[in-house]
């Protein structure tokens, strides 16, 4: 009984949030490539997740502010760990296809690359 009522919870908040890209769903979007990166807060161990689908940007504002997850009230969503992002990815329709770290002024920013399930 444990079970069901834990299985229907996470199944009942993974449909009540909202998780958009540029106010697209992510489940919606017209992509079959994207790119998690992911970047370490200051004095944290939790992640900012980014995702790149290839859309443009304005030449002024923040690359993070048009391509950052945000939840249903438009904050960005912070994420434990890749492992974290990734298995979102997964329950959102995409698989992992491959990774790299890059360090940038002494912090590492991970870049995932995901491909739309078939």
């Amino acid at each position: 009984m444990k079970k069901l009522l834990l299985s229907l919870t996470l199944l009942f908040s993974f449909a009540s949030f909202g998780q958009t890209i540029n106010g697209i769903p992510i489940k919606d979007l017209d992509v079959q490539y994207l790119q998690i990166i992911g970047t370490s807060k200051m004095l944290s161990s939790k992640l900012t997740i980014a995702i790149d689908i290839g859309q443009r940007t304005k030449l002024f504002s923040s690359n993070t502010d048009a391509t950052l997850l945000k939840d249903e009230n438009g904050e960005g969503i912070i994420f434990n760990s890749m492992i974290d992002a990734l298995n979102f990815m997964s329950a959102n329709g995409y698989n992992f296809v491959t990774a790299n770290i890059i360090t940038v002024g002494g912090q590492n920013v991970y870049h995932y690359l995901m491909v739309k399930k078939v």
